[in-house]
């Protein structure tokens, strides 16, 4: 019997696949590389054909992983986390250091632990700091240097400098209350949130009445409020819970898209340079 023969992965068209899955889209991945949508897929291709499967079906707004794709994907995502933390321990053995980063709390909950787990997989000496607040204080802290790297919660119609990172589409969230008729209930962070911003102004534009029913600054408390059927409230589609109901479109006002940028210090020190990488080159 002839030897089966091996199959060399491209670890650049791994990277690639990581990124549509990640990201939702061939358009965001390409984005996020930094390269040509046309140049994107025909990597997908290659990589089909080197695996001798179909890994992706595609459609014009979106991709779903097929059952190889699933099995391939768990793979892929272990295999450029070893690359990464392999090159990173042979380039920078030594590196140590602090670093102060700032993030939103349901950005955090959400996004933030895979990659932070990742990094100090990859740089064990360098010590995290990272302290979540609303988006608001987070950058009056930042200017004051309190932080190396601060994610923030960005208006596009606002200029506030910094590399944008990540960007999902806002949704109305309700645990089952009627959303047609009376004054609307809102449970929301205090002042100053920028998704509660978001959703008074939407209101405001589509002349529907509404009331803060529920202020909490934590995640887990406005869930709780929302579930509890106190109010509805407001966030990025893929940081809703499986068991509340997203809303997008009549009969609510439209929120648009809402985008995470970082901001950096001025003379980054080095650690922190490389946690700046690791989030862009993760979430974007």
């Amino acid at each position: 019997m002839m030897p089966r023969t091996r199959v060399n992965l491209d670890i650049d068209l791994v990277r690639s696949f990581v990124a549509i899955v990640s990201l939702g889209n061939f358009t965001r991945a390409a984005q996020g590389l930094g390269v040509q949508q046309s140049t994107i897929s025909l990597q997908i291709r290659r990589l089909e054909e080197q695996i001798g499967s179909k890994l992706l079906e595609r459609s014009p707004q979106s991709v779903a992983l097929t059952a190889e794709g699933e099995t391939f994907f768990d793979y892929a995502r272990r295999m450029l986390d070893l690359n990464d933390e392999m090159v990173s321990r042979i380039q920078e053995p030594a590196m140590r250091g602090l670093v102060r980063l700032g993030a939103p709390e349901d950005f955090a909950t959400r996004h933030l632990p895979d990659v932070l787990s990742r990094f100090a997989q990859a740089y064990p000496q360098v010590d995290l700091e990272v302290t979540c607040d609303l988006t608001m204080n987070l950058i009056e802290r930042f200017r004051k240097g309190a932080f190396d790297l601060a994610l923030i919660k960005r208006e596009r119609s606002i200029e506030i400098p910094g590399i944008r990172v990540w960007r999902e589409p806002l949704v109305w969230v309700t645990g089952g209350l009627d959303l047609r008729q009376g004054v609307l209930p809102l449970a929301v962070s205090p002042k100053p949130c920028v998704y509660r911003k978001r959703a008074t102004e939407a209101l405001d534009r589509a002349k529907r009445s509404w009331r803060v029913a529920y202020t909490c600054g934590s995640l887990a408390g406005t869930l709780a409020a929302v579930r509890a059927r106190l109010g509805v409230t407001v966030l990025p589609k893929d940081m809703v819970p499986p068991d509340l109901h997203v809303v997008d479109g009549k009969p609510m006002p439209d929120l648009k898209d809402t985008e995470i940028a970082i901001l950096e210090r001025d003379r980054l020190p080095r650690p922190a340079q490389r946690l700046k990488e690791f989030v862009i080159k993760t979430l974007s």
